[in-house]
């Protein structure tokens, strides 16, 4: 198990993860469509897209969570 301190980092890699494979697959089927070729163009969309994903979740999350907050805590 990893220490606390990770909890961020590794929080922002599931996240980015998880949205970048629903969404670049779901866009790159709607866009170009379910056919030959299909996986390789959904890997390349998702290789380009996850470090996008993930530098901004790393370095939004904390912002978005407070204003989550205050929006439903208040």
């Amino acid at each position: 198990m990893l220490p606390q301190r990770y909890l961020r980092f590794v929080t922002a890699l599931i996240m980015s993860i998880v949205m970048v494979f629903i969404m670049t697959g779901v866009i790159t089927a709607v866009n170009t469509g379910i056919e030959k070729g299909f996986i390789e163009r959904w890997w390349h969309a998702m290789i380009v897209a996850w470090p996008i994903a993930f530098l901004i979740i790393l370095m939004i999350s904390k912002q978005v969570q407070q204003t989550a907050h205050k929006i439903c805590c208040k």
